[in-house]
């Protein structure tokens, strides 16, 4: 028998799989996808069983009470930018190591790894597994990976990612051989594995059959240098970092290892994304995921996205829909064939305000760093207006942190210095130095300019910025004068980045659903991107390079607990970080939540089978919808306009 039946049986205990010459009848060969079989009967494919690992991925959709699926069908969607073609990868979750729905962490692409107190981990490959050109995926891919990538400093100037430096110390990276390699630290790095499964892919290997060509290393150098001039870019090494860009999915001759990869170039309004053939998931019947043959994603404005999904032009659709599109998106369903489910968020607050901790005007930098003025900011806002006027009354009113879901959850956290208390937060803002004021009853910063407090808020966050129009008449009743300003988002990020925002509106706490397994990153100060303190998280992405190192005590705290997150050697002792940075957050206010538990509007076709009715939504953990499984979503037999099931 195949070998790839084999693996398949054992990993099922289908015992009569394996029971060789007794059986008089084998079972039939896995089903071919009919998208395919031209291509396997012109002889450009070779059929499924030479296509799959030897140990492929069976998913354990019995036991997870899914129905197996049968192969065709596309779904539309919707993105506002070709950049936005990064969400198929994201809800594509194919990652080295993964979570599951329940959030364990379980091997994806790998067939297992081998951790040693976190320090050695040794990662074996799926024997046979292949591109989605066809090309062996091996360990060559991951040492090209390091050598040539992480360590080129002409291609990566910072060095590797953070998540692969324990106190600056790189990891010793040994192949053992075709389908082994192995990570070393002298000291523990348990944010490595949570960090390869995370919402955006981390690749710590690269396609290096394909991306050789384009490297100094192995490429023609004159070739190169006509490439790029070509292109009008400057080196080999622009050239190389346009070229190899999976997230942007924006070179569909890069292979791929995802469900399904981009075929279609850019510019272009509809982008095509058509199912890998040699994608390392089967069905328990051995039919290679995933079920559905193509997502076809129009470009679109983001203010018609609820139109048309209410018009019946996407089979899914979450990105680009808020809470507010709810009746829009229920009204359409009478007349079309889909369905409107509603997910919770796990964000730590679906509205929060960010001041800068880190911004240029020394004034207001002072000011933002009294606890008593952010903690007066948090206690004038009347949560419960909010949760009423732009959530249903559906959510839960405090500060941003976890959700109650999260075993890390304490009610203390929630409510700590926010309740609506105008008279404590006018008599802090006294006690902070803004006890003067103008003719027009605005309090004035201590060097007698106007305490002009400028929000920024992206103008496509629309419930967002609708929730600071209302805040902001909360704060001018403790005199503060108040001025909201939309931005575009990559215009804002530059803002913040460059220290010039005083505070921004957005979402909160991005995972709000953590278990002490997973890095509590977003606490401290470690990315440019948090709005809080994009100065110190310069400093940490950089390796001290570029932005500012804390210097307030209860940065370097954080820091300082994080710190005891990596070195901790148990659960409990993790998860104690966790409450700690969390305790620590709530007091201290660095970012200013108001209300929890949106919704989430998620737009189904209703011929699609597998997909949960009722699921958390987030971006971290789940990616989106990505550890709930769309290669694993399927049409039923029902016939549908625009779709062949």
């Amino acid at each position: 028998m195949n070998t790839v039946l084999k693996h398949i049986a054992a990993a099922l205990g289908l015992a009569f799989f394996l029971a060789g010459p007794a059986i008089a009848d084998p079972p039939p060969a896995p089903a071919e996808p009919p998208s395919l079989v031209a291509k396997i009967a012109s002889g450009e494919l070779p059929p499924l069983l030479d296509r799959m690992p030897k140990v492929p991925l069976v998913a354990d959709m019995l036991a997870r009470n899914r129905s197996l699926g049968d192969y065709g069908g596309e779904i539309r969607t919707l993105a506002s930018k070709a950049r936005d073609l990064r969400y198929i990868n994201v809800i594509g979750y194919t990652r080295l190591v993964g979570y599951d729905e329940h959030l364990n962490l379980e091997p994806d692409i790998l067939q297992a790894v081998d951790s040693q107190d976190d320090k050695v981990f040794t990662f074996t490959l799926r024997e046979g597994h292949r591109w989605s050109d066809g090309a062996p995926f091996t360990t060559e891919d991951f040492r090209f990976y390091w050598e040539d990538v992480a360590l080129n400093s002409k291609l990566n100037p910072t060095g590797p990612p953070a998540f692969m430096l324990v106190d600056g110390e790189k990891p010793k990276v040994e192949v053992l051989d075709a389908t082994h390699i192995r990570y070393s630290w002298s000291k523990p790095n348990p944010g490595f594995l949570p960090s390869l499964a995370g919402p955006r892919p981390i690749w710590i290997y690269s396609p290096a059959h394909y991306l050789k060509q384009f490297h100094k290393k192995y490429g023609d150098a004159d070739k190169l240098a006509q490439m790029a001039a070509d292109r009008q870019m400057m080196s080999w090494a622009a050239l190389y970092n346009k070229l190899d860009d999976p997230y942007e999915n924006s070179n569909p001759d890069m292979p791929t290892l995802d469900p399904w990869h981009v075929v279609t170039k850019a510019p272009a309004q509809q982008y095509v994304f058509e199912r890998n053939p040699y994608f390392h998931r089967v069905d328990p019947r051995g039919r290679q995921l995933p079920y559905i043959d193509r997502i076809v994603v129009s470009i679109s404005s983001g203010g018609l996205f609820a139109a048309k999904a209410n018009a019946g032009e996407v089979d899914l659709l979450a990105w680009g829909l808020s809470t507010s599109d709810i009746p829009t998106l229920k009204e359409g369903e009478a007349s079309h064939a889909y369905r409107t489910l509603a997910w919770p968020i796990a964000r730590g607050s679906a509205f929060a305000l960010f001041p800068n901790l880190t911004c240029n005007d020394p004034i207001w930098r002072a000011v933002m760093r009294d606890v008593r003025f952010r903690r007066a900011l948090s206690l004038a806002i009347d949560r419960h207006t909010l949760n009423n006027s732009l959530w249903f009354r559906l959510g839960i009113e405090g500060n941003n942190t976890v959700m109650p879901e999260s075993a890390l959850y304490s009610e203390d956290d929630r409510k700590r210095w926010a309740t609506y208390d105008p008279a404590l937060a006018k008599k802090l803002l006294d006690e902070a130095g803004l006890n003067k004021r103008n003719a027009a009853g605005f309090r004035l910063l201590p060097d007698g300019r106007e305490a002009e407090l400028i929000v920024e808020v992206a103008g496509t966050a629309r419930d967002i910025a609708d929730a600071l129009e209302i805040t902001s008449e909360f704060w001018q009743d403790v005199g503060l004068k108040v001025v909201v300003k939309a931005e575009d988002s990559n215009d804002l990020a530059k803002r913040s980045f460059s220290g010039v925002t005083l505070m921004v509106a957005s979402e909160g706490l991005e995972n709000a659903i953590p278990t002490a397994l997973m890095p509590p990153n977003g606490l401290a100060p470690l990315r440019q991107d948090n709005y809080s303190w994009p100065k110190w998280g310069q400093y940490a992405e950089t390796g001290g390079m570029a932005g500012e190192k804390p210097d307030m005590p209860e940065a370097v705290e954080l820091m300082s607990l994080w710190e005891q997150w990596m070195n901790a050697t148990t659960l409990n002792a993790q998860a104690a970080v966790w409450r700690d940075m969390l305790a620590l957050h709530a007091d201290q206010q660095f970012s200013i939540g108001t209300v929890q538990g949106a919704l989430k509007p998620i737009v189904v076709n209703k011929a699609i089978r597998n997909i949960p009715k009722k699921a958390v939504f987030s971006w971290e953990p789940t990616a989106l919808i990505g550890v709930y499984r769309v290669d694993e979503f399927y049409y039923d037999n029902i016939v549908v306009t625009g779709n062949t099931p």
